[in-house]
Protein backbone atom coordinates (compact mmCIF):
# COMPACT_ATOMS: atom_id res chain seq x y z
CA UNK A 1 0.00 0.00 0.00
CA UNK A 2 2.73 2.36 0.97
CA UNK A 3 4.40 1.91 -2.32
CA UNK A 4 1.21 2.64 -4.37
CA UNK A 5 0.57 6.10 -2.29
CA UNK A 6 4.09 6.97 -3.28
CA UNK A 7 4.31 6.01 -6.79
CA UNK A 8 0.79 7.74 -7.07
CA UNK A 9 2.65 10.63 -4.90
CA UNK A 10 5.69 10.91 -7.84
CA UNK A 11 3.29 10.89 -10.13
CA UNK A 12 1.09 14.36 -9.32
CA UNK A 13 4.14 15.66 -8.42
CA UNK A 14 5.54 14.88 -12.23
CA UNK A 15 2.14 16.09 -13.86
CA UNK A 16 2.45 19.43 -11.14
CA UNK A 17 6.18 20.08 -12.51
CA UNK A 18 5.59 19.47 -16.12
CA UNK A 19 3.16 22.17 -16.79
CA UNK A 20 5.39 25.55 -16.97
CA UNK A 21 4.12 28.73 -15.06
CA UNK A 22 6.60 30.78 -17.36
CA UNK A 23 5.97 29.84 -20.99
CA UNK A 24 6.80 31.85 -24.12
CA UNK A 25 5.82 31.21 -27.31
CA UNK A 26 5.12 33.44 -30.07
CA UNK A 27 1.97 33.52 -32.96
CA UNK A 28 1.05 35.69 -35.88
CA UNK A 29 -1.98 37.54 -35.53
CA UNK A 30 -3.20 39.68 -37.97
CA UNK A 31 -3.50 43.90 -37.84
CA UNK A 32 -1.64 46.99 -39.49
CA UNK A 33 -1.43 49.53 -37.28
CA UNK A 34 -0.93 50.86 -33.49
CA UNK A 35 -4.58 50.61 -32.21
CA UNK A 36 -4.01 47.20 -33.53
CA UNK A 37 -1.39 46.91 -31.55
CA UNK A 38 -3.27 48.24 -28.40
CA UNK A 39 -6.29 45.69 -28.84
CA UNK A 40 -4.37 42.72 -29.47
CA UNK A 41 -2.20 43.14 -26.58
CA UNK A 42 -4.85 44.18 -24.36
CA UNK A 43 -7.24 41.24 -25.67
CA UNK A 44 -3.51 38.74 -24.56
CA UNK A 45 -3.14 40.33 -21.26
CA UNK A 46 -6.77 40.25 -20.12
CA UNK A 47 -6.48 36.15 -20.85
CA UNK A 48 -6.09 34.85 -17.71
CA UNK A 49 -2.78 33.03 -17.06
CA UNK A 50 -1.10 35.40 -19.68
CA UNK A 51 1.69 37.27 -17.73
CA UNK A 52 3.33 39.41 -21.21
CA UNK A 53 2.10 40.09 -24.69
CA UNK A 54 3.64 42.28 -26.94
CA UNK A 55 2.80 42.79 -30.47
CA UNK A 56 5.08 44.15 -33.48
CA UNK A 57 3.73 46.24 -36.03
CA UNK A 58 5.84 44.96 -38.82
CA UNK A 59 6.08 41.04 -38.53
CA UNK A 60 2.59 40.38 -36.83
CA UNK A 61 4.07 38.64 -34.09
CA UNK A 62 2.88 38.12 -30.84
CA UNK A 63 5.00 37.26 -28.39
CA UNK A 64 3.61 35.61 -25.32
CA UNK A 65 4.48 34.67 -21.70
CA UNK A 66 1.75 32.78 -19.83
CA UNK A 67 1.21 30.20 -17.40
CA UNK A 68 0.63 26.94 -18.99
CA UNK A 69 -1.44 25.59 -15.32
CA UNK A 70 -3.89 28.58 -16.01
CA UNK A 71 -4.03 28.57 -19.97
CA UNK A 72 -2.90 27.52 -23.43
CA UNK A 73 -2.18 29.30 -27.28
CA UNK A 74 -6.26 27.71 -28.35
CA UNK A 75 -7.30 29.86 -25.33
CA UNK A 76 -5.53 33.07 -26.37
CA UNK A 77 -5.98 32.80 -29.91
CA UNK A 78 -9.61 33.02 -29.33
CA UNK A 79 -9.47 35.64 -26.76
CA UNK A 80 -8.01 37.78 -29.76
CA UNK A 81 -10.00 36.48 -32.15
CA UNK A 82 -12.96 37.82 -29.55
CA UNK A 83 -11.70 41.46 -30.32
CA UNK A 84 -11.51 40.58 -33.86
CA UNK A 85 -7.95 40.00 -34.97
CA UNK A 86 -7.49 36.31 -36.91
CA UNK A 87 -4.83 34.11 -35.66
CA UNK A 88 -3.43 31.17 -37.62
CA UNK A 89 -5.62 28.76 -35.56
CA UNK A 90 -8.99 30.82 -35.05
CA UNK A 91 -10.53 33.27 -37.36
CA UNK A 92 -12.65 36.35 -35.93
CA UNK A 93 -16.14 36.17 -37.25
CA UNK A 94 -16.99 38.59 -39.17
CA UNK A 95 -19.55 40.24 -36.10
CA UNK A 96 -16.06 40.60 -34.70
CA UNK A 97 -13.93 41.48 -37.25
CA UNK A 98 -16.60 44.67 -38.47
CA UNK A 99 -16.19 45.63 -34.07
CA UNK A 100 -12.71 47.01 -35.18
CA UNK A 101 -11.80 50.58 -36.64
CA UNK A 102 -12.14 51.07 -40.10
CA UNK A 103 -8.75 52.14 -39.94
CA UNK A 104 -7.67 48.35 -38.43
CA UNK A 105 -9.56 45.96 -41.37
CA UNK A 106 -6.39 44.14 -41.91
CA UNK A 107 -8.42 41.84 -44.58
CA UNK A 108 -8.81 44.93 -46.88
CA UNK A 109 -5.87 45.38 -49.69
CA UNK A 110 -6.78 49.06 -50.01
CA UNK A 111 -6.53 49.77 -46.31
CA UNK A 112 -3.23 47.63 -46.00
CA UNK A 113 -1.32 48.94 -48.37
CA UNK A 114 -2.14 52.80 -46.91
CA UNK A 115 -0.59 51.34 -43.92
CA UNK A 116 2.44 50.09 -45.84
CA UNK A 117 2.50 53.75 -47.37
CA UNK A 118 1.95 55.28 -44.27
CA UNK A 119 5.24 53.65 -43.01
CA UNK A 120 7.46 54.48 -45.59
CA UNK A 121 7.70 57.87 -45.28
Amino acid sequence: MKKIILIFTLFITTLTFAQNKNAKASMEVDGVCGMCKERIEKAAIRTKGVKSAVWNVDTHELKLIFDERKTDLEKISKKIASVGHDTKEIKATEEQYNSVHPCCKYRDEVVKKNHENNNDN
